[in-house]
């Protein structure tokens, strides 16, 4: 089920990529170059903003769902048991941390 869900969200986001990538800019942007123009011919220039508009707030929101989905139901819970890898790091010191000689006092002098 995992593997399905996987699957599944990378095909949402390369559709998702797909359309805004098909949607025409200011400037004509991309979409001469992947035939944005031509969907302008099939359904009208109005109706294909529309299409092109309500079908990138389509994938977004099942691209924000299932991404929820597979981190609440699928990944592991638990293991940090609500302290993340910085806070157990910071209480031992690391093996490969270069350790500072003890500092002299600046009154004593090492010939004394």
């Amino acid at each position: 089920m995992f593997t399905f869900m996987i699957v599944l969200e990378l095909i949402v986001s390369i559709l998702l990529i797909l359309i805004v990538l098909m949607q025409s800019s200011k400037g004509g942007g991309l979409a001469g170059t992947f035939g944005g123009g031509s969907v302008g011919v099939v359904f009208g220039v109005r109706r294909t903003s529309d299409f092109l508009m309500r079908a990138t707030q389509i994938l977004a929101a099942a691209f924000l769902v299932l991404a929820l989905v597979i981190n609440i139901f699928f990944l592991p819970h638990g293991v940090s048991q609500g302290n993340s890898v910085l806070q157990k790091s910071a209480g031992q010191p690391s093996a490969t941390t270069p350790q500072l000689p003890p500092a002299q006092s600046p009154l004593s002098a090492p010939g004394q």
